[in-house]
């Protein structure tokens, strides 16, 4: 895997709206439809070639070119990098989408030349600093099997992210090579993991059954505010009714492994968690207070034995300055 690669800021997400155009008529005395072809000397009209031209240009994924060493993007369309000079400098395209979407890379050119260090590789996840969102303890694959690595003239594999977070890195010390890469952002129908980049919206984390770790992220200090909760009650086989047992705290002391964490981290890497509150039980009622966490990373860890159909809604936001000087939580102290 290539090196850290610093601090970045948030693009808005764009969409892309396409043109259709058709046109049938009906035919007198007959039960069919037949396509109007226009005259060869419309087809000739330079207006008419305009219109047609702008249309299937909008139909097209957009083309994006890249000139910052650090990129961030919710973009979708062709990703364009040409090395300026013979800098080795390591650099990086970090994209993000909505929680319930992954990133699908494509390279559709590839032209970077193994000589003098040249290198590229997809990492499924972020990487800053030396560390990966998701953790290793929260992502069904190892890291080894997380980062790709390649050289050379042609990448034939396309890259489908296991959440909403991918990375392209790269260093490409060679004047006029580099890449094209196309994203897409398919739907994923279990999400899990989610990086997240708005600032009030609510997020569900479920587990749908699975013995498996799910972490909801923000990469800022956050007010956290738990608006329902149902971890280590429902049974898998619907045996058990779901009764309002509230908010039990401090399941982590208890010895249960089914748990919602929050917490916070000065990085990426959820494994070092620094934990205010571990909560489970059945509450449907809001949590009017909500709790700070002043650290550089906010998250919210949804653990789960396999045993039980868990979730929890949060909603998260940037904390103020005053409430981060009040925090429930500041990391390292």
């Amino acid at each position: 895997m290539l090196g850290p690669i610093g601090t970045f800021v948030f693009f808005v997400l764009f969409q892309i709206f396409g043109l259709a155009v058709a046109t049938a008529a009906t035919i007198p005395d007959r039960d069919y439809l037949q396509q109007q072809i226009p005259p060869s000397d419309l087809l000739k009209d330079p207006i008419l070639d305009m219109y047609l031209l702008e249309g299937f240009r909008q139909r097209q994924p957009s083309t994006h070119f890249i000139t910052d060493c650090l990129y961030v993007t919710s973009k979708a369309g062709y990703f364009v990098f040409k090395s300026p000079n013979d800098d080795p400098t390591v650099c990086g395209i970090y994209f993000l989408t909505d929680p319930d979407r992954q990133v699908e890379l494509r390279f559709t050119f590839f032209d970077v030349p193994c000589e003098r260090g040249g290198l590229a590789s997809v990492v499924d996840g972020w990487e800053l600093n030396g560390e990966i969102f998701p953790s290793a303890t929260d992502h069904p694959l190892p890291i080894e099997d997380r980062v790709s690595e390649f050289c050379g003239k042609r990448v034939k594999k396309v890259f489908l992210s296991s959440q909403n977070a991918a990375l392209i890195q790269y260093r490409i010390p060679a004047k006029g090579k580099g890449f094209t890469v196309l994203a897409r952002y398919p739907k994923q129908s279990t999400p899990c993991n989610v990086l997240v980049d708005s600032t009030a919206d609510a997020f569900t984390l479920r587990n749908y059954g699975r013995r498996i770790n799910c972490t909801l992220s923000a990469m800022y200090p956050a007010a956290i505010r738990v608006i329902a909760l149902g971890v280590g009650v429902n049974t898998l086989h619907g045996t058990n009714r779901e009764i309002e047992t509230g908010t039990v705290h401090k399941c982590d002391k208890r010895g249960l492994h089914d748990q919602a964490q929050l917490g916070g981290s000065d990085g990426l890497d959820t494994s070092n968690l620094e934990i205010l509150d571990s909560i489970c039980g059945v509450d449907s009622k809001p949590d009017t207070r909500g709790r700070i966490v002043g650290c550089g990373v906010t998250s919210v860890r949804l653990t789960s034995s396999g045993l039980f159909d868990n979730s929890v809604t949060v909603t998260i936001r940037p904390a103020t300055e005053n409430e981060i000087m009040e925090a429930d939580l500041i990391c390292g102290i």
